[in-house]
């Protein structure tokens, strides 16, 4: 991540990078306890699954809601405030006894990551010249990656040696730290300029905006179809046990923290679109390789491409929105991580849906055919980016 920063990025980029590592690592750490919450609170699988798809809905809805409720307020206090309530209902969650307490606890968790995550990349335009923004949001992103990397795996270990409570305490004590990293770093006075009802107009009725924004959904359903249950997965078709599948869960976030540097890097080199589309080929390859899969020996053979695709979309993505209209940023990035999310309930409904109905063994199959789906989207929407570009709109205040 060095290299990073010799083009004089900002130091306050690392605890808004910190913050998205505790922010990703909240986020996903449910996948690798999922076995544990449901053997725990005696519910099935399915119904633990709710913890993501539930959550996932949440934040969907509430990431354009907040966009535009918080336009206004300094970025120090807002986000410093969003890890705050990020930590205390985690907290709470921890000591939940009911899993409708849990499942409660960790949606209203959410408004924290609904909040956090497109306002951290809103203010980057703030923090640093033109020429800098698709590198620094992509550096900021790669907590994403980090959280895939340590969190995560560390979540499962915590999960799987001493119980779900510990994981969520964990995230607990960390949103804590980064609230206070951030609050002494950030400056105040940080206040992206308001969207008018003009430029949510344009946002939302611009085809090659929402066709752009629509990867991402069609990206994180893919996925998600897999990656909800990725615990019962690996430890019913292949009998992995706990520390094996964190050790394969940190091989898999070390492939996405290459893939998102390497993207981070090249970038504006590159140019967003493309990477995106090259990141969506390495998942798709990754999911079809799993869907053949008959032994765990090969389980890092499809890992290592579905990881090194892993993050890198979506920070590829943020900066193919920016590109395409700066000023409207701060919309069409909160629209983009409600497309997450939104991705993210549509693949863990489905894939709870298809455990129901057709088995585990299918799951794999249907994730590759949505990564498939994606690239089809990205071509149509670069397609339309150069035949119907959007022309610079005018930022309203208030």
């Amino acid at each position: 991540m060095g290299t990073l920063l010799k083009s004089s990025l900002p130091r306050v980029l690392w605890p808004l990078m910190f913050g998205n590592i505790v922010i990703g690592t909240g986020v996903m750490m449910v996948t690798g306890i999922l076995t544990e919450i449901s053997g725990s609170l005696q519910v099935s699988i399915a119904t633990a699954g709710q913890l993501i798809s539930t959550s996932a809905i949440c934040t969907c809805i509430g990431a354009p809601l907040f966009a535009a409720w918080v336009a206004g307020w300094d970025r120090q206090k807002l986000l410093t405030a969003s890890l705050l309530w990020y930590s205390v209902l985690h907290a709470l969650a921890a000591w939940s006894e009911q899993f409708s307490a849990l499942l409660t606890w960790r949606a209203l968790a959410m408004a924290g990551a609904a909040i956090y995550t497109p306002q951290a990349a809103s203010c980057i335009g703030l923090l640093v010249p033109p020429a800098q923004r698709g590198r620094a949001i992509t550096f900021i992103f790669l907590g994403w990656s980090v959280a895939s990397v340590i969190g995560t795996p560390l979540g499962a270990w915590l999960g799987g040696t001493w119980g779900w409570r510990y994981a969520f305490g964990l995230i607990s004590v960390l949103s804590l730290i980064s609230a206070a990293w951030l609050w002494r770093s950030l400056p105040t006075g940080i206040v992206p300029p308001s969207l008018s009802r003009a430029a949510w107009h344009t946002t939302l009725g611009s085809r090659t905006m929402m066709l752009t924004v629509s990867v991402t959904m069609a990206s994180a359903a893919g996925q998600f179809v897999l990656f909800s249950y990725m615990a019962p997965y690996l430890k019913t078709i292949f009998g992995v046990s706990t520390n094996t599948l964190s050790l394969l869960l940190l091989m898999f976030g070390c492939a996405g923290f290459v893939g998102n540097a390497f993207v981070a890097r090249y970038i504006d080199r590159i140019s967003p679109s493309r990477s995106v589309m090259i990141s969506l080929g390495c998942m798709a390859c990754g999911l079809a390789i799993f869907s053949l899969l008959t032994s765990a020996a090969w389980l890092a053979l499809a890992f290592l491409p579905w990881g090194l695709g892993l993050f890198s979309t979506n920070s590829a993505q943020q900066a193919r929105l920016v590109q395409l209209a700066p000023d409207l940023a701060s919309a069409s990035i909160a629209l983009n991580s409600s497309a997450i999310y939104a991705g993210q309930a549509i693949g863990a409904g489905l894939g709870g849906w298809l455990l129901l109905h057709q088995g585990l063994t299918v799951l794999p199959g249907y994730a590759c055919l949505g990564l498939t789906l994606a690239m089809a989207v990205s071509w149509l929407a670069s397609y339309y980016a150069k035949s119907h570009p959007l022309h610079p709109c005018a930022r309203v205040q208030g």
